[in-house]
């Protein structure tokens, strides 16, 4: 295997890239991306860019000096076209293609719109600093979606000083991740900070004067950002003879064709820990997947099933949140520690007899980190939670 293509300039790209370096790859190591940048990180673009308590030239990854230390065939501001799996080549915008012997797909997930122009999302360093310039205070912003990202958001343009409504269409924010009552606890945040929150509503547009709702209301705007979900970036492999649905469908070694694995937002994979297959959107998973992906890929002999737990995290206003395991889906929710009301608990999660997921709002790390280990040894409900 003297030559390798990672698509994807992402954490998840560039984690393969410095582990195969790291594990002894010496050939030709190509890494493609279709933004301009050089890999940098995403989390803080909805937070730390967002309020401009940082400057851009915190977000990247690596310095350039370690990047050339990798020794990479690097192009960037080069979209990924196509993929021909039987004469092993990546075509790329322009007309040119990649060869390879090993691959590694890695081209993450873009936001999901809605019809109507002039509505902002949140993806790119893009994105981010064309929204940015235009929270200014009294200025009035709607957030479409009251996700993690939504909320994120919504929270910053508050502190900015901007006139806040969160639409959201189901009854209960992030009912279906976290439940219903842990959903509460953070809707009511926004409410406390006189976030205009708005549940049961649907957006069936963006117009120039704001949002238009199912039931023919508009309501004005002089922003809109669209925080509805992703879409993961699979288009350019249509017709390459990938299984591709709601991501590059994998198995538990994230192996999708032979010598072609996938990592990060993108991937689609079967965790053996969870006996189920999932797609995770969260940084640390994206780092973790494309260091398993790279080994895999580079020694087949020895490969290993990749079963992490999934960890993320969001900060809105003065409240961190930090979740393990895999929470949706659950069939029980129980407070282990601290009060939903005073915003500082932890909760945990039940799929079928075990331990799947655990939420922590205000609490420190150490109160966590314990079931965090018990969701990654498989613990039973009944022996670890008591009423």
């Amino acid at each position: 295997m003297r030559r390798i293509a990672v698509v994807g300039a992402s954490a998840a790209g560039l984690a393969a890239a410095e582990t195969l370096r790291r594990e002894g790859y010496d050939g030709t190591l190509t890494l493609v991306g279709d933004e301009p940048h050089a890999p940098y990180d995403r989390p803080p673009l909805s937070k730390q860019i967002l309020a401009a308590e940082w400057d851009t030239d915190r977000l990247p990854l690596r310095t350039p000096d370690h990047l050339g230390g990798l020794g990479l065939d690097l192009r960037l501001g080069t979209a990924a076209t196509g993929l021909d799996l039987g004469a092993r080549e990546v075509r790329l915008a322009g007309g040119s293609t990649v060869p390879y012997d090993g691959l590694i797909v890695a081209t993450g997930v873009r936001p999901r719109r809605l019809p109507g122009a002039g509505a902002h999302v949140l993806r790119t360093l893009d994105d981010t600093l064309a929204l940015r310039e235009r929270l200014t205070p009294g200025r009035r912003l709607v957030v479409v979606g009251a996700g993690f990202l939504g909320a994120e958001a919504a929270a910053v343009a508050w502190r900015l000083g901007a006139k806040v409504t969160l639409l959201e269409p189901a009854p209960v924010p992030l009912a279906h991740a976290v439940g219903e009552d842990v959903g509460a606890v953070l809707s009511r945040t926004h409410l406390d900070h006189g976030v205009n929150l708005r549940t049961g509503v649907t957006v069936t547009e963006v117009t120039e004067n704001g949002v238009l709702l199912a039931d023919g209301e508009v309501i004005e705007a002089d922003e809109v950002l669209v925080a509805i979900g992703s879409r993961p970036n699979t288009e350019w492999l249509a017709d390459s003879g990938l299984n591709v649905g709601d991501g590059v469908l994998c198995d538990q070694f994230c192996e999708a064709a032979r010598n072609v694995y996938a990592a990060g937002d993108v991937a689609r994979w079967h965790n053996p820990l969870f006996g189920t297959s999932m797609r995770i959107e969260h940084r640390t998973n994206a780092a973790e997947q494309g260091m398993a992906a790279a080994r895999n890929l580079l020694d087949p002999q020895t490969r290993k099933p990749f079963s992490p737990v999934p960890y993320f995290w969001s900060d809105q206003y003065d409240m961190k949140i930090q979740a393990y395991g895999y929470l949706r889906g659950h069939d029980e929710v129980a407070v282990v520690e601290g009060d939903l009301a005073e915003r500082k608990f932890v909760a945990v999660y039940r799929t079928g007899e075990k331990v799947t997921g655990a939420l922590a709002v205000g609490m420190p790390p150490k109160a966590i980190r314990q079931w965090r280990q018990a969701i990654a040894s498989g613990a039973v409900w009944r022996e670890t939670v008591t009423a």
